[in-house]
């Protein structure tokens, strides 16, 4: 049975899709979209004889993938337009910080919300912003708003009443609950314009900056979902970027365990390399986690992960008044 191997063995290596017959074709695909990765594989099967109906696939998923670039820049300058009175830095963040920078993670990659990063004691200067240029609130639950203020890295999120795109206004890379605190003002003080302006203007965090991020969100933050996207990203921003000084600045912001850990799991992935020690390889079980039909498999390993998760935002006491709490709204 096919899992998130084979996507990471084709990715690696387009060439060897070659051999796959008919249910090697529908196991790889059905893989790729669940892990939100059919645009990237589009990319890097171009020029790879295929089969025609597979062609077609990956031809829509091209178009799609582009069509998703340009949306994705449009709301990114849309929000500069918004924040560009204030004279703040917008850093961008993510999926849309790849396709505005040109970076080779870019490539095929899908976008969903738009992520952005302004210094946390003018927050409320962007959000007043936002909400006049049309920007609306998701979460009208006065407890999650309260707890997104007080304790997250973000604002509630966004959604723009025309366009339905949302928008996540961060002040810094973790939770403030998390055990981690990455240095904010030194992401936005080595950002890198996008144009010539400094003000008012785009901007994207640093090479080493963008690595960091990643390996915080996924091995600091998240359960892992979406995992070999966020290792691709960090496999590409390796090749392209390098890692000559990445150990210092990952130490400066306390993440170099996470940073690490990303490395060896891009290189296990993406890289063919065989540095994952007994705690990496329970990572990548997790991480290749799919059946055939792109469905979550191995869901022991995964509700571990997904507890971990909530145990690295909070302290056991927060955690479990959060849990306590939304519990009983829902019941």
């Amino acid at each position: 049975m096919s899992d998130g191997w084979l996507l990471a063995r084709i990715l690696r290596a387009p060439g060897e899709a070659a051999v796959l017959d008919a249910a090697g074709w529908t196991d790889l695909i059905g893989i790729a979209r669940a892990e939100q990765m059919i645009g990237t594989l589009a990319m890097r099967l171009q020029g790879v004889a295929v089969p025609e109906g597979v062609a077609r696939i990956l031809a829509d998923a091209r178009a799609s993938a582009e069509q998703g670039r340009v949306a994705a820049l449009w709301e990114a300058e849309a929000a500069r337009r918004a924040l560009a009175p204030l004279g703040l830095p917008v850093v961008l963040l993510k999926g849309t910080a790849f396709v505005a920078g040109g970076h080779a993670a870019g490539q095929g990659r899908s976008i969903g919300d738009l992520d952005i990063l302004v210094p946390r004691a003018r927050i409320d200067e962007a959000e007043a912003a936002l909400l006049a240029a049309g920007w609306e609130w998701v979460k009208s639950d006065p407890y999650d708003d309260a707890y997104y203020r007080q304790w997250m890295h973000e604002l509630p999120p966004l959604i723009h009443r025309d366009r339905d795109r949302m928008i996540d206004v961060h002040h810094t890379i973790l939770p403030l609950t998390a055990r981690i605190m990455p240095d904010a003002a030194a992401l936005l003080a080595d950002a890198v314009p996008l144009r010539a302006e400094k003000k008012g203007g785009l901007a994207t965090l640093s090479p080493h900056d963008m690595l960091v991020h990643a390996a915080a969100h996924l091995f600091a933050d998240g359960d892992l979902a979406g995992g070999m996207r966020n290792l691709w990203d960090v496999h590409c921003l390796t090749g392209e970027f390098g890692v000559s000084g990445l150990t210092e600045r990952a130490q400066h912001h306390g993440l170099w365990r996470e940073v690490s850990r990303a490395l060896r799991l891009a290189d296990a992935l993406y890289g063919g390399g065989g540095n994952a020690g007994p705690v990496d390889r329970l990572y990548l079980r997790r991480l290749t986690a799919r059946d055939g039909w792109g469905r979550a498999t191995r869901p022991f390993v995964r509700q571990a992960f997904y507890v971990r998760s909530h145990w690295l935002r909070m302290p056991p006491a927060m955690l479990a008044r959060h849990l306590w709490i939304k519990w009983r709204k829902a019941s």
